[in-house]
């Protein structure tokens, strides 16, 4: 099992940063891989970023340049850094962990509301 839970999520005008942080309890050693998703009002949710235990990470085109993804392993925690954020990067930003085995676990989630 795996807990996680997201903080730093709020409001802030567009062109502004927010930094997003997901605390890792639990079997985290067995941790492979960890995303980050949004899901804005009445859509799906979208992978944003991830990062693989080797630190190679990916990123959405849409937030490339803007986004980046980070991991303290001393603190137990994944980052998200916002920058230059945009009206559409308005979301709920969800914390996901893949295990070793292909299980996942997901965090509760955090409001981001980019006002234009």
């Amino acid at each position: 099992q795996v807990q996680l839970v997201e903080s730093g999520g709020g409001w802030v005008q567009a062109g502004g940063s927010l930094r997003l942080s997901c605390a890792m309890s639990g079997r985290i050693r067995n941790i492979a891989v960890m995303d980050w998703y949004r899901q804005a009002p009445g859509k799906q949710r979208d992978l944003v970023a991830t990062i693989y235990n080797d630190d190679n990470t990916n990123y959405a085109d849409s937030v490339k340049g803007r986004f980046t993804i980070s991991r303290d392993n001393a603190k137990n925690t994944l980052y998200l850094q916002m920058n230059s954020l945009k009206a559409e990067d308005t979301g709920v930003y969800y914390c996901k962990a893949m295990m070793a085995w292909g299980s996942d676990y997901w965090g509760q989630g955090t409001q981001v509301t980019v006002s234009s």
